[in-house]
């Protein structure tokens, strides 16, 4: 029996980790030709598709699969040490390779983790019909994965994007499939959650009774970014990486003032990586508006009653986030290391909770760093 002493909330295995012909081999014949696979380029193995689109370097940097240029950054530079790229460069996929990865958990003490998915490849495939066949494809794979140590391993299953009857086809079908929860995709062009479009998803969500999550997306469209040179550039991403938290405020206001969490108690929700410390504002904002002018929404508690309830925050490092725990509910709360991505803590996890964690008391802590998790999933 596994004894938890840190459990990591937010974790990735992004496309670029994954093997070179996963998708390609397991493909329906008719959606072989549209599916990622991986080329040969000036960097190195790089993932693309049909349309030429580019996921990345296999095993790069991040989400994006960068190229790693040392010195930019400290965390990057701190992954890099431990070999992960160069690890990468010979064929071997620690992300997606049960046990290396659980060899990088123990580097950075911890027992269990959350792993988000390549929801962002749909953007770049763009091509619905080819990204539910390849979404159902990675939830497959992901089950196997997890298989290898489920009391280690907590896969999220991909949903559908831009496809809302796809994306309840597959709640119910991954419901059977014994993952501990799914996620939905952010991004700019879909239905904000209050919409009626949704309701057959929020029926879903409920019926098979397994956490949702929605992860947070950039606050600048990447093509917005990439359209710039320079320190506009840098700019660019700078404002993309400071603010890209806050959008999640769209999806918590609109779940609740749509009184989705009244009409669906099951619905249990966490927003990954969203960070902490804008949220008691936002907690109050909702409950000061709703007393004032929002009384016929059909809530029968205060918006921030049903954050307690039914939802959970993620975040690696916020150091005004902690200072504020009781506004939020200490049990909302869920640290995550964020491993393998460039905004994450790991392999130097016990420095950053150490530092922002110090002043709270260590039942406090044990809860954000462990039990909550342990909970949620159903781990403890």
């Amino acid at each position: 029996m596994t004894t938890y002493t840190r459990i990591s909330a937010d974790c990735h295995i992004d496309l670029p980790m994954l093997p070179p012909d996963l998708f390609t081999a397991n493909a329906s014949a008719v959606m072989k030709d549209r599916m990622p696979y991986v080329t040969d380029g000036p960097d190195g193995p790089y993932w693309t598709c049909k349309n030429g689109g580019s996921f990345g370097l296999l095993c790069g940097v991040g989400p994006a699969g960068q190229k790693l240029v040392p010195g930019q950054n400290h965390r990057v530079d701190a992954m890099a040490a431990t070999g992960l790229y160069e690890d990468g460069k010979r064929g071997i996929l620690r992300p997606s390779t049960p046990e290396l990865r659980a060899r990088d958990m123990d580097r950075d003490g911890v027992q269990a983790e959350v792993i988000f998915g390549i929801l962002g490849a749909a953007t770049r495939l763009n091509d619905h019909e080819a990204a539910t066949e390849m979404f159902r494809i990675y939830n497959d794979w992901l089950v196997d994965f997890c298989k290898h140590d489920p009391a280690r391993f907590i896969g999220l299953a991909c949903l559908p994007y831009g496809d809302i009857d796809a994306a309840v086809k597959e709640i119910y079908r991954v419901g059977r499939m014994g993952l501990r929860g799914m996620e939905l995709s952010c991004s700019w062009d879909m239905e904000p959650m209050w919409h009626p479009v949704w309701e057959p998803l929020w029926q879903a969500v409920n019926d098979v009774n397994l956490p949702i999550h929605f992860h947070t997306f950039p606050s600048l469209p990447l093509n917005v970014i990439d359209q710039q040179k320079g320190l506009v550039r840098r700019a660019a991403f700078f404002t993309a990486v400071s603010s890209f938290q806050l959008n999640l405020v769209n999806i918590i206001s609109a779940v609740i003032g749509r009184a989705i969490l009244e009409r669906y108690p099951n619905i249990r929700i966490s927003f990954g990586e969203s960070g902490i410390g804008w949220i008691p504002y936002v907690l109050d904002r909702m409950d000061y508006e709703w007393e004032d002018r929002f009384r016929d929404l059909g809530l029968t508690m205060k918006p921030s009653d049903y954050w307690r309830r039914q939802c959970k925050a993620t975040f690696q490092y916020d150091r005004i986030g902690t200072k504020l725990v009781e506004d939020m509910g200490v049990e909302t709360l869920m640290w995550g290391s964020d491993y393998p991505h460039p905004d994450g803590v790991w392999p130097e996890s016990s420095r950053y909770i150490a530092e922002q964690f110090g002043h709270l008391p260590a039942d406090v802590t044990r809860k954000i760093t462990c039990e909550n998790a342990g909970k949620f999933y159903g781990l403890m």
